[in-house]
């Protein structure tokens, strides 16, 4: 099992330089965790995608139901406490804080494409183009 920021999610479902990452990353270790708040960031970035209007709501709904049907099971709330550690020794905001938090809870790593996450926490967080 791996974490992975809402970045990758949506790597995987909408096409960009990344997504053939996602796609392997998904082969090769298809149990994706993330903290509940990656349902938000993703319909975030999909509100993006309506607004300039290359997504339908049919197809932005599609995938946002796709992509929480690959998470169900695997969502999880993080604490707090150890949030908050985390925000005051790095400077990452605290939305990034939770998916290092639930690594950290998991016992596992964070693929992410953030650089400021992968810098501030390099012995939790690993890149997606990452071998």
């Amino acid at each position: 099992m791996i974490v992975v920021d809402t970045n990758v999610v949506a790597y995987l479902y909408l096409p960009s330089e990344y997504t053939a990452a996602a796609e392997t990353l998904l082969e090769r270790d298809p149990d994706w965790a993330a903290p509940i708040l990656w349902r938000s960031e993703f319909r975030n970035i999909l509100a993006g995608y309506l607004r300039r209007k290359t997504l339908t709501f049919d197809h932005a709904w599609a995938l946002q139901a796709e992509a929480e049907a690959l998470l169900t099971g695997l969502e999880f709330e993080v604490d707090s406490e150890t949030v908050l550690r985390l925000v005051q020794t790095s400077d990452c905001s605290a939305y990034d804080c939770e998916f290092i938090a639930l690594a950290t809870q998991l016992d596992t790593k964070l693929v992410t494409a953030d650089k400021k996450l992968l810098k501030a926490f390099p012995e939790r967080a690993t890149t997606l183009t990452a071998g």
